[in-house]
């Protein structure tokens, strides 16, 4: 497990790009935090990464999205799995999980054993006052605890993805 400091959403898609160059077919990335914590700006870097068409938006109102390759890489297939009532409903979207990137945002629980490796990334966002103000914006800086599971990630050393 790995904890990472992300100033804020800039170096959140940052952090996104860096993370999708590593990323390949077969590979699954389970996101978890509350809203607006930045699992679809990790999503947009991530998708800039892997070089996939855009624009990738929250895929709150179709479950999942698939942006194909631009630079003949997988397709990233972006899954919202807040609404779905069990892990059974996942078959039903018919991912191509060998073929494809997998970012599920509220996937905990929903996804598990699919894939003999996993990342699990949860985003915590501040909670009250005393954040710094930039312009009008408050500059929320979050924590991103990276948690990877099985053979594929052994090898990686998460400290080299940076925070910022």
């Amino acid at each position: 497990m790995t904890v990472l400091t992300v100033a804020d959403p800039s170096a959140m898609h940052q952090l996104g790009e860096r993370l999708g160059r590593l990323l390949r077919a077969g590979d699954l990335v389970i996101l978890s935090g509350p809203l607006g914590a930045g699992k679809t700006t990790l999503t947009r870097g991530i998708g800039e990464g892997l070089g996939v068409r855009g624009p990738i938006t929250s895929p709150t109102f179709v479950l999942a999205r698939t942006h194909p390759s631009l630079i003949d890489g997988p397709p990233l297939v972006h899954v919202d799995a807040y609404r779905l009532g069990s892990a059974l409903e996942v078959d039903d979207l018919d991912i191509d999980f060998a073929r494809s990137v997998v970012i599920a945002e509220w996937g905990t629980g929903y996804l598990d054993g699919i894939v003999d490796s996993m990342l699990e990334l949860s985003i915590e966002r501040p909670v009250g006052s005393g954040l710094e103000i930039e312009g009008d914006e408050p500059v929320e800086p979050r924590v991103v605890t990276v948690s990877a599971s099985g053979p594929r990630w052994r090898q990686i050393d998460w400290t080299t993805l940076g925070g910022a």
